[in-house]
């Protein structure tokens, strides 16, 4: 499973089982950590998932800010939660590339907004996926 997480919303993406396509799932609306925790564990168990693959935003030149500091702050505390194993994977680019997904499909500005998060968390799960295949 992949995600991509914001501040406002959470992005979720799935693969297939042979781990070859990354396909969007869901958006969540983010309320506070417990919450937010308990919607993934429900989606982690409903689909037996085997991994989970959060996107670690960077700046461009590699450092990290406060945002990076807030994700690896939300696996610290998710990863007492599960027993399965979490990959961070480096971010940059993925809500650009989204973007341009969405827009060629032509979707509204507001169909955009509805979907970006789990569109980039598909893309961060399939950057995953293509590199150990």
């Amino acid at each position: 499973m992949g995600l991509d997480l914001g501040t406002k919303t959470i992005g979720v993406s799935l693969s297939d089982l042979n781990w070859l396509i990354a396909t969007p799932l869901e958006t969540i609306m983010r309320k506070k950590f417990t919450i937010d925790a308990v919607r993934l564990l429900k989606i982690i168990d409903k689909h037996e998932v085997k991994g989970l693959v959060i996107g670690l935003p960077r700046h461009m030149n590699g450092s990290e800010g406060p945002r990076a500091q807030s994700t690896r702050a939300f696996v610290r505390n998710l990863q007492g939660r599960l027993s399965i194993p979490i990959l961070l994977w480096d971010e940059r680019l993925t809500t650009i590339a989204a973007e341009r997904v969405l827009l060629d499909a032509k979707l509204s500005r507001t169909k955009r907004a509805k979907v970006i998060d789990k569109v980039a968390a598909a893309i961060i799960l399939q950057c995953v996926l293509d590199a150990c295949n």
